[in-house]
This record gives C-alpha cells, structure tokens and sequence, in this order.
C-alpha cells in the first residue's frame, strides 16, 4: 500500500535509532504514511508494524492515543480549532462557530464534497496567538478572525 518513496522516508526514520530500537521512528513513520494516504487504516498499520518489526497492536496503541493521526478518511484540509480555554475566552469558540457556518458541517464532520473535515483540538501552545487553528497538523494559523477564517477557506479551496 505504501510507496516506495513513503518507505525511503520510514528508512530515513529507522537510521536514526540503534537497530534493537526501530520502535522509536513508529510516530514518524506515520505521520509519513498518513501524508501518502490521508489516513491510517489498519491495513496501513499493520504494513508498518510489519516493516518496523513490532507488534501490530503497539502501532495501533500509538495511533490511537494521539490525536494528530486519523484514523478514519477525512477532508482534502483537516481545519482543527483549539477550543481550549484561552483560546475558547480569545475567540476560538466563535472561531469554530464561524466555520461551522461557513462549510455547512458540525465538528467531526466532512463536507459532502470532500474538501473540509473540522475538528475541535486541545492546545495547540500559542495561546498568545489565539484563536489559533492547524490545517491538516502542518501549518498553525494564529489570530483568526472571520475575515482571516473567510480568506483561509477560499484559499484552501483553490
């Protein structure tokens, strides 16, 4: 399932580590099989349980514990609002509410054409910042108003 490109990324990984410790690059590892593919279906864990040589379950115990992995498919552009308490009292709550409205979905949700999945998060550690969101856990946008949310969507849209 993976390719051959996304195992020269795991390699990389696995150099890192002494050869009794490849289970230290499972959370790298992934995190590049989720760019490839979206998400993380077992099928793709167990392929990585295999490659890494560890128990499939200890793949999936990571994968489930964190929630930067999905574990089911979700949108072009995963938007995650912090909706943790600094961010909640500096705007993120409104800042959710706002992209509820303008994608027509609810948290957890997927718009029907695919493009956006939104996700309440914990903190993000830019409470300075807030409302603060993560577009699909690599870019951190800071400040957003509905002006900056608008922009951000239209943007991703192209």
């Amino acid at each position: 399932m993976l390719s051959e490109q996304c195992y020269k990324k795991i390699d990389r990984e696995l150099a890192k580590y002494p050869a009794d410790q490849r289970q230290s690059a499972v959370m790298a590892s992934l995190a590049h099989a989720q760019v490839e593919l979206g998400w993380l279906s077992p099928e793709t864990m167990k392929e990585i349980a295999d490659y890494i040589g560890m128990p499939a379950i200890a793949v999936q115990e990571v994968a489930t514990f964190y929630n930067m992995y999905n574990l089911k498919p979700v949108g072009k552009h995963k938007i995650t609002v912090c909706t943790n308490l600094p961010c909640a009292l500096s705007g993120g709550v409104k800042a959710g509410e706002h992209l509820k409205q303008k994608l027509g979905i609810d948290y957890r949700d997927t718009t029907d054409d695919g493009e956006f999945t939104l996700l309440e998060g914990e903190c993000m550690g830019a409470c300075g910042d807030a409302p603060v969101l993560l577009v699909n856990n690599h870019r951190m946008c800071s400040f957003m108003n509905n002006d900056k949310l608008d922009a951000l969507v239209e943007e991703l849209k192209k």
